[in-house]
């Protein structure tokens, strides 16, 4: 499965901004590769990440593992705390189902 994040590369705060930037380091560190796609380039990308949450009013960033929603800043950043990041991204599921077949 390939982690995606859906963010804004064109952002109307600070802390939005600070926010993205703590994923992306957090995972850089952590050797755990991601895709991003921008919202800010349109192509309906933010319809999309809304209908895949099936919420109306989710903002980014919000992360996935293929299609399943892991969750948005605020999980992560509890995730992160709790060293439950590979949970949290649904990794170590994938890994289990990969070593079973």
């Amino acid at each position: 499965m390939v982690i995606t994040i859906y963010y804004a590369s064109i952002t109307a705060t600070a802390e939005l901004e600070s926010q993205q930037n703590t994923i992306f380091n957090t995972l850089n560190c952590l050797n755990i590769k991601y895709q991003l796609l921008d919202l800010s380039a349109g192509q309906g990308l933010l319809d999309k990440m809304r209908a895949k949450m099936g919420s109306e009013s989710a903002r980014p960033p919000q992360i996935f593992n293929g299609d399943q929603y892991c969750g948005g800043y605020e999980a992560f950043f509890e995730a992160v705390e709790a060293k439950k990041v590979k949970e949290f991204l649904k990794l170590e599921t994938c890994q289990n189902q990969s070593q079973k077949d």
